[in-house]
């Protein structure tokens, strides 16, 4: 079962289409990860699901309502978002950057209640940020900072959580850090996360769900056994791959890769052209 899914929809960029005619389901309560070729259309995929890009044509539905039929408002207390990259105001604390997440749930008035401080706290104490709180975010490493980020998405107390590349910039260490975080929430908050990642075996490790697009198309989806094949990555990347198993997850994942014949073809020949 879930409570959102795509149907039909087309979307694209000043008059040219990206995606047409796409439908695809997101299992509640997973983690979800679009994995793809630069330009596929992953990220367009989750701008649609999270309202940013209207549809051409379909609808994103939640909750069997097509979302642009829902209030922003509305919206933003079930999703919340995190963009490719963000840019911090100046001078603010991480308590203050967090605060914002509870906009959604603030009354006429403004002003934070007791049930605001209560989310908030939880949300910096969740990502590990508490003895950090009154500290400049602009004073912060990037793996710090990213987690501000999703503390603010926490604090919007959302069942669902949508990051485009929350890894990239980030060292090796930071960005398990980052996909450890990801993954406590799901077991634990039971949050739907829905998420792009560039890294095939971090896709595959830490995903329930994978969607695998190619030219704005779903060539594949499902567990990471059904997308994470020789065939598909080959059809997709247009590489040859060397699969094994994740000590850690259990799920494929490869440990080197070369262009595959045709793919190393066209650019022996585009060379000697």
């Amino acid at each position: 079962m879930s409570n959102l899914f795509v149907e039909d929809v087309s979307v694209g960029y000043s008059g040219s289409p990206i995606i047409e005619g796409l439908s695809v389901s997101v299992p509640d309560q997973k983690i979800t990860t679009i994995i793809g070729p630069n330009g596929c259309g992953k990220s367009t995929l989750l701008k649609a699901i999270a309202r940013i890009l209207k549809t051409d044509k379909g609808a994103v539905f939640l909750d069997g309502k097509a979302i642009h039929q829902l209030s922003t408002k509305k919206i933003a207390k079930r999703m919340a978002i995190l963009p490719q990259s963000s840019e911090v105001p100046s001078g603010l604390t991480i308590f203050e950057l967090v605060s914002y997440g509870r906009f959604p749930h603030q009354g006429g008035f403004g002003g934070l209640n007791l049930e605001d401080l209560k989310q908030i706290d939880w949300a910096i104490q969740v990502t590990g940020l508490s003895e950090f709180k009154d500290r400049s975010v602009e004073a912060l490493s990037g793996g710090q900072r990213q987690r501000v980020w999703i503390a603010m998405a926490l604090a919007q107390d959302t069942d669902i959580l949508i990051l485009d590349e929350p890894t990239t910039y980030l060292d090796l260490a930071h960005q398990l850090d980052i996909l450890l975080l990801l993954e406590k929430l799901n077991i634990e908050e039971k949050r739907t996360i829905i998420m792009v990642l560039h890294d095939l075996n971090h896709a595959s490790r830490f995903s329930h769900n994978m969607i695998a697009m190619k030219g704005g198309e779903i060539i594949k989806e499902g567990s990471p056994s059904k997308v994470m094949t020789y065939s598909t990555i080959q059809t997709v990347f247009e590489i040859d791959v060397n699969l094994t198993t994740c000590p850690f997850s259990h799920n494929p994942i490869f440990h080197s890769y070369q262009l595959s014949r045709d793919t190393q073809q066209l650019f022996e020949n585009a060379n000697e052209g």
